[in-house]
């Protein structure tokens, strides 16, 4: 049996903030400073990737805290190379923290000749010495089952819902969740199970990939406040034409609650000029300076769950514990605290 000491976090280029604010979290649980194992991750002049590790991880509980958000080919192949070389120095186990999984969109085969590149990550991410993945909102749950080790997913959900709880306080008999589209109804369903709200779908038709020709709204939102919920925001073309079509059926105001903001192309710029009050996203993908200026574009921490999260993984309980809100509010105490503005 490993003789596994304490839990060591070690994080590539992807989201260096992230994996800080996650190591100061721990540092509160733990009584001791826990800090980013001295590492570089570096690129040659040929754009090859080099890591080097400076610490003894020999026998260690080793984190790599690395999203394989844009440029996913790169941040994937540090996480890959990170864990090869924690593989050769002997640490006990590697755990990949992987906030944003990409490739997660190509889960299945759409058409002929095509891939299922979802999988083929999950193979790589194994052979490279990955023995267990900690993730967020998994774009299609099934994608647990391509891997053979171990996979936690954790939910963007109960943070929402201490979000809106907080900042609609007194007007939750007026909420509607909104999924838009067939395929996100769990997802919405669950945030309106843990708000007591109402649930509506607009249901959309697509002539071409990217593109939709028609949308219709199914359910009653006039006079709601309306929140859209999905796993992730790419180009936010059919986030604002839902908000367009929410408004025109009558909805007082629209947000959104996106749990992966990737935010490519004229993303920003659509959400700017929309009816979006508000877009509510987590700090799973690092955000880009226009995201951070885009008034309506609103960041709610992620540390405090995968903090949590990495010290349940090494105490060996329970992961699914955190989806409950008895045990996420106190995490959240300090954000969300009664009369906290």
């Amino acid at each position: 049996m490993h003789n596994i000491h304490e839990p060591k976090l070690i994080a590539g280029n992807a989201n260096r903030p992230l994996a800080a604010s996650i190591a100061r979290r721990m540092s509160m649980h733990r009584g001791v400073n826990v800090s980013l194992v001295d590492a570089r991750v570096e690129r040659f002049n040929d754009q090859e990737i080099f890591v080097e590790v400076y610490e003894n991880v020999r026998g260690e509980d080793m984190f790599i805290i690395q999203p394989t958000s844009n440029p996913a080919n790169d941040n994937l192949m540090e996480l890959m190379i990170m864990a090869d070389a924690l593989r050769r120095s002997s640490a006990a186990r590697i755990t990949a923290v992987i906030p944003y999984f990409g490739y997660a969109r190509q889960d299945r085969r759409t058409k002929a000749r095509t891939p299922i590149s979802a999988k083929l990550v999950a193979n790589l991410l194994t052979e490279a010495g990955i023995e267990r993945v900690l993730t967020m909102d998994l774009h299609a749950a099934q994608i647990q089952g391509f891997f053979d080790i171990p996979v936690d997913n954790l939910y963007a959900a109960p943070i929402f819902a201490l979000d809106i709880a907080h900042a609609f306080n007194g007007a939750l008999e007026q909420i509607t969740v909104v999924s838009p589209d067939v395929g996100g109804v769990a997802r919405a369903r669950e945030l309106a199970q843990r708000i007591g709200s109402g649930l509506a779908i607009v249901d959309k038709r697509r002539v071409r990939p990217g593109e939709v020709a028609e949308m219709t709204v199914i359910g009653d939102v006039e006079g709601q406040i309306c929140f859209i919920v999905d796993d992730l925001c790419d180009t936010a073309g059919t986030l604002c034409k839902a908000a367009d079509k929410l408004i025109e059926a009558g909805a007082r105001e629209v947000h959104a609650y996106i749990s992966h903001g990737v935010f490519s192309g004229p993303a920003v710029e659509r959400i700017t000029g929309s009816q979006l009050k508000s877009v509510v996203v987590t700090d799973s993908i690092q955000p880009t300076a226009p995201v951070e200026a885009c008034p309506n574009i609103r960041i709610v921490p992620t540390a405090p769950l995968f903090a949590q999260a990495i010290m349940n993984i090494w105490q060996g309980t329970s992961v699914s514990s955190l989806f409950a809100h008895e045990t996420l509010a106190p995490i959240y105490e300090g954000m969300y605290a009664p009369g906290r503005g």
